[in-house]
């Protein structure tokens, strides 16, 4: 059974940022975890999660087909630890959004993807030694029903 578009693009968006490079993430989870219990050697780590996921009927067909827009929201957690903490976030925040624009397609674009961006990046207050941050990433998709 092939694999609907929200698990292909979880999955593109983990292989991307398990593949980045300076920083490089450690731990790229989708199960959520508890970053004051990771190991030092565990961060940079990320955690990739769907939040929420807009759709609209575009053209309408015969019962169940027709075209369909959406747009799926995820939320990328990042954690750093150590000393330097805001510039380690910044450079983790950075280096996600450069890996995340290469493909704004994210290699799916046969599957129907039309778009991608990072949309917001909010900085989540910590004590030292951890610093965390929260970025959302939209991407903006189109299918037949039926296909996905």
């Amino acid at each position: 059974m092939a694999q609907n578009l929200r698990e292909q693009i979880a999955v593109e968006l983990v292989k991307i940022l398990k593949n980045m490079e300076d920083p490089t993430p450690v731990l790229v989870n989708r199960e959520p975890f508890e970053a004051d219990k990771l190991a030092i050697t565990q961060f940079p780590a990320l955690l990739v999660q769907m939040d929420k996921e807009e759709r609209e009927t575009i053209t309408m067909g015969q019962p169940g087909a027709g075209r369909r827009a959406g747009v799926i929201t995820w939320t990328i957690r990042g954690f750093v630890r150590g000393v330097e903490l805001d510039t380690r976030r910044n450079d983790l925040i950075e280096r996600i959004e450069e890996s995340l624009d290469a493909d704004r397609y994210l290699g799916l674009q046969s599957s129907g993807v039309l778009d991608s961006q990072v949309t917001l990046i909010e900085i989540v207050n910590r004590l030292a030694p951890l610093a965390e941050f929260s970025l959302e990433f939209q991407v903006k998709y189109n299918y037949l029903r039926g296909t996905t």
